[in-house]
C-alpha cells in the first residue's frame, strides 16, 4: 500500500477541532487541488464559499441543524453546484439559439462536478494533517441558507465541509463488503443484498463499541429508518424555483 492509498483508506469524519488556524495558503491549495478533479466537458460547474467569520458560521449552523462543529471549525466550506456562471458567459455567444442550462442533465453535471472537486479537496486537506466532515444539513433550510450566502439563480449549496486540525481520533467506520459493491460484467442483484448480512453484524459491533453499548442496530435497520423518514422533501420545489430541472 502506497502513501496515497494509506491516506484514502484511513479517512475518518472529524467533528472536533483544535484552535489552530488553517492558513490562506493551505485553503488556496485545498481548493486548487479540488479544481484538478475531473469535470464533465470542462464545464467546472461549481463554486466554493469559504466562511471563517464566527458570527456567520453561527448563523449558518443554526440553519443546518445546529451542528457545533460548523461554528468550531476554522474554515467552513460550502460547495455549490453553479450553472449561473455558464449561463452568463454563454449569453453573448448563443445569439438566437436556445439555452438548455436549466435541464435536469445539467443539474446532474453541476452536482457531480461539485462532489468530485470536494472529494479531491478533502484528500488534499487530509494530506496536510487536517480533518474534514461533510455537512448535508445545509439543505435542511436551504432557501434561508442560500439567502445568507447571497446565491443567485442556478446556484445551490450541495453540502458543506468543516475543515481544521483534528482534536479527536475516531475509529474508522466500516464499509460494505467489497464483494457487495464490485460487480463484474453485469449487476448481481442477489450478491449485493446477500453481502449486507455480513455487514450488518460488522456494523452492529462497530456501533456497540462507538456508543458504549447504547446502540446495537444493524446497518439495514438504520437504512430502513432513514427511508421511512420524509427528509428534505422541499428540495424538488426549491431547485425548480432556482431555475434548475425545468426540462
Amino acid at each position: 500500500m502506497n502513501e496515497t492509498l494509506s491516506l484514502l483508506m484511513n479517512h475518518r469524519s472529524i467533528r472536533k477541532y483544535t484552535d489552530r488556524m488553517v492558513t490562506e495558503e493551505q485553503l488556496e491549495m485545498i481548493i486548487a487541488a479540488g479544481q484538478m478533479a475531473s469535470s464533465s466537458s470542462s464545464v467546472q460547474a461549481y463554486s466554493v464559499i469559504a466562511v471563517t467569520d464566527p458570527e456567520q458560521k453561527r448563523a449558518l449552523s443554526a440553519l443546518a441543524g445546529n451542528q457545533a462543529y460548523i461554528v468550531e471549525c476554522p474554515v467552513f466550506l460550502v460547495w455549490c453546484a453553479d450553472l449561473y456562471r455558464l449561463q452568463k458567459v454563454s449569453e453573448a455567444h448563443l445569439g438566437d439559439q436556445p439555452s438548455y442550462v436549466d435541464s435536469t442533465e445539467n443539474l446532474i453535471v453541476a452536482t457531480v462536478d461539485a462532489a468530485l472537486a470536494a472529494q479531491n479537496a478533502a484528500v488534499a486537506a487530509e494530506s496536510m494533517g487536517l480533518g474534514i466532515v461533510y455537512i448535508g444539513g445545509v439543505r435542511n433550510q436551504i432557501a434561508e441558507f442560500a439567502e445568507q450566502l447571497k446565491l443567485p439563480e442556478l446556484v445551490y449549496p450541495v453540502f458543506g465541509m468543516c475543515v481544521g486540525y483534528p482534536d479527536q481520533d475516531p475509529g474508522i467506520r466500516p464499509r460494505l463488503p467489497l464483494e457487495g459493491v464490485l460487480h463484474h460484467g453485469t449487476y448481481d442483484a442477489t450478491k449485493t443484498v446477500e453481502e449486507v448480512k455480513t455487514y450488518d453484524n460488522t456494523y452492529a459491533e462497530y456501533m456497540r463499541a462507538r456508543s458504549g453499548g447504547k446502540s446495537t442496530a444493524a446497518w439495514s435497520q438504520f437504512m430502513a429508518k432513514r427511508l421511512s423518514e420524509p427528509v428534505r422533501l422541499h428540495m424538488k420545489e426549491y431547485l425548480q424555483d432556482k431555475g434548475f430541472m425545468k426540462r
